[in-house]
């Protein structure tokens, strides 16, 4: 009995862990797209492109360092007056 709860904990915490890296990763690319939404350089076909800072939190978010890219595109958003989206 005592292999199989620890299997059991071990089989939940492998799963959450998952489930917060897929969250983190939403989360990111949410706030990407709010940052160049709102904060990006305007094109000339009416849209708007992300800035540098944008790009490289976004760069970090899709290589899989979501806490590095997280932390980058916050801090942009921050420092322009909005606040972040929820997650």
């Amino acid at each position: 009995m005592t292999r199989l709860t620890f299997l059991g904990l071990l089989s939940f915490f492998v799963a959450t862990e998952a489930m917060a890296q897929s969250d983190d990763a939403a989360y990111c690319k949410k706030l990407g797209d709010y940052a160049t939404r709102y904060l990006g350089d305007a094109s000339g076909n009416g849209g708007t492109r992300p800035d540098f800072d944008i790009m490289e939190g976004i760069d970090k978010c899709n290589k899989g360092n979501t806490a590095a890219g997280i932390a980058i595109l916050e801090k942009k958003i921050r420092s322009k007056g909005f606040t972040p989206p929820a997650r």
